[in-house]
C-alpha cells in the first residue's frame, strides 16, 4: 500500500480505496506504520468500534517508543498528551477536563458562538468569493477554544498558525518547531495565569495543579497544549466538509433551508458522511488480539480508519448518500468507549451554530470553482479542505 497523502485522488474522494480494501479484509496488514514493520489498517466499522474499545489496544505511545532511535524531535508536551495514555492516568487527565465540555457547560457558551459567527459572517464581502476555511471554519472554533481557555485576543492569531503547523504532513521540522512554539507559549501563559488568576479553564487547570497536586507541571503544560490544537481542529474540518457536502447535493441543502430546525438532527450525518478525523490516533497491541477474524501479534501499530468504517455498507445502507433523514448515532467520528473525544458537544455545538447562520444569511450561497479544483490538506489524520471558495448573496 503506497502513502496515501502523496496521491491527490486518494486526498480528494479516499471512500473509493477504502471500500476496495474493506472488500478485500476489513482487517489487513499494510507496509505503512512505525518502525518500518508496517500497521494493521482496520476499515469496517463493527472491527473498528471492537478496536477502539478494546483495552488490549494501548495508546501509550512512551512505552511503544521506547528505546526505540527517532529523528523526530516533537516536544514532549505534544509527544506524550493525554490521547497518548491509558488509565489509570487517562482517567484522571480526562476528570479534570470533562466538567467544562458537558452539554450544560456547552449550552452557556452558545451566545458567545453565535456572536462570533455573526462577527466573522459580517466581514464576508458579496460581490466576489469568499473562502469559508479561512473567514469561518478556521477562526471560529479557534477563538471559542481560545475564549474558553483563557487565550489573549492578541495571542490567538500565533496559536491558530502553529496548530496548523502540526498537521504538516510531509514536513517533519515544521511539525517539530510548532509543537516547541505551542509548548513554549503555553508555559510562558500559565506562569502569567499564575501571577494574574483568571475565571477561564486554564485557571481552573493550573488550581488542581497547585492546589491539589493532581498535575504535574509537565501534565499541565501538555494537557492545555492538546485543548488548544484539538479543541478546533476538528470543528474546522467538520464544517468545511459540511458545507461542501451540502452544495454537492441540492436536494438535502433545500431540505434544511426550508426546515432549519432539523439541523440539529442532520449533524450526525455530514459527521458520518465525510467524517473530518480519517485516521484515529495511535493504538498498539499489548497482547494478541483477534479483530474480523484475523490475529494481530503483540506489538503491532493499528490504524482505525475511521472514515472507511463510517461507511461501511454492513452498518449504513447505501453508505454513500447523504441522507439528512438517516438515524446516524452511532458513527465513529469522535470515537468510543474512554476516549471518545471529550469536546464532541463543543464541535457540533458550534457547527450547529454556524449552519444556521449560513443557511438563513446566504440563502443562495454556492461553490465558487468547479469541486475537482478543490484543494485537501495532505494528512492521514485528519480530512479537511484547505480552502473552500464560495459565492454569496444576502437574503
Amino acid at each position: 500500500m503506497s502513502e496515501p497523502t502523496a496521491d491527490p485522488a486518494f486526498l480528494h474522494d479516499p471512500y473509493p480505496t477504502y471500500a476496495a480494501l474493506r472488500l478485500q479484509c476489513p482487517v489487513q496488514h499494510v507496509p505503512t506504520g512505525s518502525g518500518g514493520h508496517g500497521s494493521y489498517l482496520v476499515t469496517g466499522f463493527e472491527e473498528a468500534r471492537q478496536a477502539l474499545a478494546d483495552p488490549r489496544l494501548s495508546k501509550n505511545t512512551a512505552a511503544f517508543f521506547a528505546g526505540k532511535e527517532s529523528r523526530r524531535r516533537l516536544h514532549p508536551a505534544v509527544a506524550h498528551n493525554m490521547l497518548a495514555t491509558d488509565p489509570p492516568q487517562h482517567t484522571r487527565l480526562r476528570r479534570l477536563v470533562t466538567g467544562s465540555f458537558t452539554t450544560g457547560a456547552v449550552e452557556d457558551l452558545r451566545p458567545f458562538i453565535a456572536r462570533t459567527t455573526d462577527a466573522l459572517l459580517d466581514r464576508w464581502p458579496t460581490d466576489s468569493p469568499v473562502d469559508l476555511v479561512a473567514e469561518l471554519a478556521v477562526p471560529l472554533p479557534v477563538i471559542v477554544i481560545c475564549e474558553l481557555l483563557g487565550v489573549p485576543e492578541p495571542d490567538r492569531a500565533n496559536v491558530r498558525r502553529w496548530s496548523g503547523e502540526l498537521f504538516a504532513s510531509g514536513a517533519p521540522a515544521v511539525i517539530d518547531a510548532a509543537s516547541h512554539s505551542l509548548a513554549d507559549y503555553m508555559t510562558g501563559l500559565i506562569a502569567e495565569k499564575r501571577a494574574q488568576p483568571g475565571q477561564a479553564l486554564l485557571d481552573r487547570l493550573i488550581s488542581a495543579r497547585d492546589g491539589d497536586d493532581r498535575l504535574s507541571e509537565e501534565e499541565l503544560v501538555s494537557l492545555c497544549v492538546l485543548l488548544l490544537v484539538a479543541g478546533h481542529e476538528t470543528t474546522t474540518n467538520l464544517l468545511g466538509n459540511a458545507v461542501l457536502a451540502l452544495l454537492q447535493h441540492p436536494s438535502e441543502l433545500h431540505r434544511l433551508r426550508r426546515r432549519p430546525a432539523e439541523i440539529t438532527s442532520s449533524l450526525d450525518e455530514l459527521l458520518r458522511y465525510d467524517s473530518p478525523i480519517s485516521t484515529a490516533t495511535f493504538r498498539f497491541t499489548t497482547e494478541a488480539v483477534t479483530l474480523g477474524g484475523v490475529e494481530i501479534p503483540a506489538g503491532n501499530p493499528v490504524l482505525i480508519a475511521i472514515g472507511a468504517a463510517n461507511r461501511d455498507p454492513a452498518r449504513w445502507p447505501e453508505p454513500d448518500d447523504l441522507d439528512l433523514g438517516r438515524g446516524a448515532a452511532g458513527h465513529l467520528t469522535f470515537g468510543h468507549g474512554i476516549h471518545r473525544c471529550v469536546g464532541a458537544p463543543l464541535a457540533k455545538a458550534e457547527a450547529d451554530i454556524a449552519l444556521r447562520k449560513l443557511l438563513t444569511r446566504f440563502p443562495d450561497m454556492k461553490l465558487a470553482v468547479p469541486a475537482e479544483q478543490l484543494t485537501w490538506r495532505r494528512t492521514r489524520l485528519v480530512r479537511g479542505l484547505s480552502t473552500l471558495p464560495v459565492s454569496v448573496s444576502p437574503a
